[in-house]
């Protein structure tokens, strides 16, 4: 069956073999077909697109024959072993199935089942058959792969990912660095492919692209082994393509400010009156207006050498307004309820503030105000004066110790605290280094003049 299956030279053909030999059928010849479908549909698009004609996967979607072998998987899937189950799926949407199909969902349903079960095998043999775009295309683009972290199919796809990646797409790609980025994934096989790649084909990619390929890098507060190179070569394509898309070209600039990167030339131009003039009018004008009054900061605290125009203060606003909204979704996950409920204990609800807000957008856990004998003021006792965070710290993190004034302490602020409650959402999976956005967060608030506290 799996010869007449790969021999077949149709559609209808495929199809016939298997709706019309069930018991020849077994839960191995069901991705096989699939994927024969799925070549077969590949070359008549490919043939249609030649003669000037338009032919999708629709017409075969609707014929009975494969409506039959659609159920046949549906009512047998669940006696599949685990590769099967898993070459149907990303078979299934190779072929342009939608998720909502009764075929993807009970898929992807007995594959969350699987999960814990997946082996080493089931993930190489998938690599091994279906190394080719379109189907890792399916792999990274299925809601239930991207939501879901294996340990051991990072590392098959570490081992695996540098020996392919030259025979991949753009689209492939920042498929696969989106995956990376969404699990925190400091693997520096995975980050150093990507970053050849992107040294590689750079300047054929738009900002777009770009900008895709490269979050990964900042996410991980990773600075790639090709760096010396990649940078400048990055500094030049935005050069040439800054105004094309703005909102990536700041996105790729934040990027670099958080791997303490600070392409000159391209400040520049993002912070020229024409770049800002073609961002006021744009959709996006707001968000690019935060990225630019952030990077603006930045220049300000961290790279003082530089000459060039910055943003007009008129657009400068906070990067942040309230807690991140992930933050909050998090908060059950999270100890900072625990820390609260000390620190109330501790020195009293008077004596510090939560999710406080400081310039230039950044969301703090909780902000005390400590004198120099290390007692923590309440927040009514506070100078208005020293509100205002001053140029350096006086008093080293190390050096305090919480407890509450009395009635005739010191009001002379010595430091102003930033306690933050780092979650492990906020470091690179299994690692003790915070992600990049995080990272760049507290060095400003140091350079600011907070004192930080990691809890």
């Amino acid at each position: 069956m799996k010869r007449l299956i790969e021999r077949s030279r149709s559609v209808g053909e495929v199809l016939r073999w298997v709706t019309q030999n069930p018991g020849k059928v077994s839960a191995s010849h069901y991705p096989i077909a699939l994927h024969k479908l799925g070549q077969l549909l590949q070359q008549q698009q490919g043939q249609a697109t030649l003669n000037g004609e338009s032919r999708g996967a629709g017409p075969m979607l609707e014929q009975p024959e494969f409506q039959t072998l659609c159920q046949a998987i549906i009512s047998g899937c669940s006696k599949f072993d685990n590769f099967s189950i898993v070459n149907c799926l990303y078979a299934a949407a190779a072929l342009g199935l939608p998720g909502e199909s009764p075929l993807v969902r009970v898929l992807e349903e007995e594959s969350r089942s699987r999960l814990g079960r997946f082996n080493q095998k089931d993930v190489s043999m998938v690599f091994s058959s279906e190394a080719n775009n379109k189907a890792l295309e399916a792999i990274f683009s299925s809601q239930l792969f991207y939501e879901n972290r294996q340990e051991r199919f990072i590392r098959s796809m570490a081992e695996w990912l540098p020996r392919k990646a030259e025979n991949l797409t753009p689209y492939t790609m920042a498929l696969i660095a989106k995956y990376v980025a969404r699990h925190r994934l400091r693997e520096p096989r995975l980050l150093d492919t990507i970053a050849n790649f992107l040294l590689k084909r750079g300047e054929q990619l738009d900002s777009k692209v770009i900008q895709k390929l490269v979050f990964p890098f900042s996410r991980m507060n990773y600075r790639p082994s090709n760096h010396s190179e990649l940078f400048p070569k990055l500094e030049a394509i935005l050069e040439q393509k800054a105004g094309s898309s703005p909102l990536a070209t700041v996105n790729i600039l934040m990027s670099m400010f958080q791997l303490s990167h600070f392409p000159q030339s391209v400040l520049h131009q993002v912070f020229s009156p024409a770049f800002i003039t073609n961002v006021m009018s744009s959709p996006y004008a707001l968000i690019v207006r935060r990225y630019l009054s952030l990077l603006d900061a930045a220049v300000e605290l961290e790279f003082r050498q530089y000459r060039g125009p910055r943003l007009d203060p008129r657009y400068r606003v906070l990067m942040f307004e309230h807690a991140l909204t992930a933050d909050e979704a998090n908060r059950k996950y999270s100890y900072k309820g625990l820390v609260a409920e000390a620190l109330r204990q501790l020195v009293g609800e008077e004596c510090y503030r939560q999710d406080e807000v400081l310039p230039p957008g950044y969301c703090t856990d909780f902000l005390l105000w400590v004198n120099r004998s290390g007692t923590v003021l309440p927040l009514s006792r506070i100078p208005a004066a020293s509100k205002t965070p001053p140029a350096l710290s006086a008093v080293a993190p190390a050096a305090l110790s919480l407890r509450s004034s009395g009635g005739d302490a010191a009001c002379t602020v010595a430091c102003r605290v930033v306690l933050s409650v780092n979650d492990k959402w906020h470091y690179c999976q299994n690692s003790d280094i915070l992600v990049g956005s995080r990272a760049m967060r507290d060095r400003h608030l140091r350079l600011l003049g907070y004192c930080l506290v990691q809890v």
